[in-house]
Order: C-alpha cells, then structure tokens, then sequence
C-alpha cells in the first residue's frame, strides 16, 4: 500500500533455471498523490506469467511499471501490466521492451481499466518487442477498458527484427556479430535498464551477454 503523498520503487531482476515456472502476484493499492514505481526485469525459467499492478484509489495517485522479458530458447516470457484507475485525475505509464532468441517466445499482456469515477484520468503504453532469429516469436495482448468519457489513452507497439543493415555497419568497423547484436540489444532496453540501479543494470547485461554467446553466426 502506498499511502497519501509516499514514492515506492520496488525494483525485480529474476533469472530462473529452464525448468521453472515463474507464476507472480504483485498489486499495490496507491492513494492520494501517491505514486507506485514497478521495475521487473524476467529471464530465464520455463516460462513466466507476471503482470505488476496498481489500484489508483486516491486522486492524482501515479502507477508506472517498466518491463524487460528476454526469451531464449524454449523460454516463454509472457508478462505485462495492470493499471485500475479507479480515483480523479490518476495516472498510469506502462513501457515493456522484450527480446527474443532461439526461438524463444515473449508476450506482453496488459489491462487498463478506467472506471467511471475515474474522471480526467491519463494512461500510456508502450510495447515494444524485438525478434533476433526466423525461430523466436512475439505477441501482444492489450486489454482497453475505458468507462469513462474525458480520459486521455495513448497506446503503441512496435515489432522489429535485428537488421542485416545494421549488424553489416556495425561489423564494417571491426565488431564481431556477437558484439554487434549485444549493442542493438543493449541499446533497444536502455530506455528501462538506465532507471535500474547500477548492480542491477550490470548484473542484467552481463546475463543477456553470456545468453548471446554462440548465438549469432
């Protein structure tokens, strides 16, 4: 519970083994001028259902999560989001990178659900998925519910793949395809892996880089 005027940021890395399913309840209830900040970062495990959430039961309450899912191999990450605005003037931010490789499969599933109550509310998502092999595959899930008529909801997604062009730029000036590929990569989660703390980014990279080993040829 995040209690009138308080700032959570509650912050997740989690690499399982290959034969573990990763099945996850987060919710947080956010009351006036509160504001809920879920960082998750999921790989690893034989497949992972996790959808942070907050209750904007308050006015002005704030909710954010900030997603990473890396899928390698017969991997499934499907994770994602809700957001209940239930309170006046509340607001939400919903941003999931995911990465996939070796026919790994990543999903993004989210809910924003605006109530009547919940007048001038504002929500925004982001989905953005990149795919590094013909293999490896992606799906998007949003779930819209909006009840009430002065909200204001953005929604985006893109998909891409990891480019000939820009490995052969990359590799032109020396790099290897492997270093090539872990930049592209490096560079598509920045956005997320920057509001990380400094042992969680680098302990984050370093485990996408020793999942790329080999992988690139």
């Amino acid at each position: 519970m995040v209690k009138q005027g308080a700032r959570v940021r509650y912050t997740t890395i989690q690499n399982w083994s290959g034969d573990v399913y990763n099945l996850v309840t987060k919710r947080a209830r956010v009351e006036k001028d509160g504001i809920m900040e879920w960082l998750d970062g999921n790989l690893g495990s034989k497949a992972t259902m996790k959808y942070p959430s907050c209750y904007l039961v308050g006015e002005r309450a704030y909710g954010e999560v900030l997603s990473i899912a890396y899928a390698d191999g017969a991997r499934h990450q499907d994770a994602g989001a809700k957001m209940i605005h239930i309170a006046p003037n509340t607001t939400s931010k919903i941003i999931s990178k995911s990465v996939s490789i070796r026919g790994g499969r990543t999903s993004y599933r989210g809910l924003v659900h605006i109530l009547p109550s919940a007048t001038n509310a504002r929500a925004k998502v982001e989905c953005d998925a990149l795919i590094l092999d013909s293999k490896s595959a992606s799906d998007t899930f949003p779930v819209m519910r909006i009840n009430e008529s002065s909200a204001q909801v953005e929604h985006e997604a893109t998909v891409s793949k990891l480019g000939e062009e820009k490995l052969f730029y990359l590799t032109s000036r020396g790099i290897t395809k492997e270093e090539a590929a872990g930049l592209i990569i490096n560079g598509f989660i920045e956005p997320i892996v920057k509001e990380l703390p400094l042992e969680y980014a680098v302990e984050l990279n370093r485990l996408i880089e020793l999942s790329m080993e080999g992988s690139v040829g």
